[in-house]
């Protein structure tokens, strides 16, 4: 478990570089839930792909075209989505922006 669970400035977390014009901040955690920012450029593709957490979503700044299960929906800032547990999701960064995933339970292999 981080060493401060109760405060987290962004601007002393660290930005992960995943590649590809995406990067990763984790902003807090415990083990039933995680808090992350995801920082797209724009075309940045977060590819489909499916995991046992669930899965909420908040659209801090920019568009996304955004396909959860086979559905496909354009979300822009101030929108959200949700995926349950092991449904197929992933999406591409119209416009760049960052969107603040929470995370059931906490996703291990991001730390």
């Amino acid at each position: 478990m981080q060493e401060n669970i109760f405060f987290q400035s962004a601007a002393t977390m660290p930005w992960v570089d995943l590649g590809n014009g995406l990067q990763r901040q984790i902003m807090g955690y415990d083990n039933n839930l995680m808090l992350v920012k995801v920082k797209f450029e724009k075309g940045a593709i977060g590819v489909l792909h499916q995991h046992p957490h669930i899965q909420s979503s908040y659209v801090a700044s920019g568009v996304f075209e955004v396909t959860i299960d086979g559905k496909t929906q354009i979300l822009r800032a101030g929108d959200g989505y949700f995926v349950p547990s092991n449904l197929w999701h992933g999406c591409v960064c119209l416009e760049a922006g960052e969107l603040i995933d929470a995370f059931n339970p906490v996703r291990e292999e991001f730390l």
